[in-house]
């Protein structure tokens, strides 16, 4: 229940704020979910900072690619 009222306090503060682009409200959204991800993974203590900080990246480096094979595939999907 905390974690929920955390989320929805952060969203009604972005409307506040004027954010009223769906994309805007989005991108802030997964933002704000992922740092509490990060942010529950170091309280966990399942690795050092610096361990954590190198498998953050790996992690944000592996969406990229993801997300430009996808892209990739929808362009050769076009094409045929």
């Amino acid at each position: 229940m905390k974690n929920s009222k955390f989320v929805i306090d952060k969203i009604a503060k972005l409307i506040e704020q004027g954010l009223v682009s769906s994309k805007d409200l989005s991108s802030e959204l997964v933002s704000i979910l992922k740092s509490k991800r990060d942010e529950i993974v170091f309280r966990m203590k399942l690795t050092g900072k610096d361990e954590f900080d190198v498998l953050s990246k790996r992690v944000e480096n592996l969406e990229f690619e993801i997300k430009k094979l996808r892209k990739k595939k929808v362009t050769r999907v076009r094409k045929s």
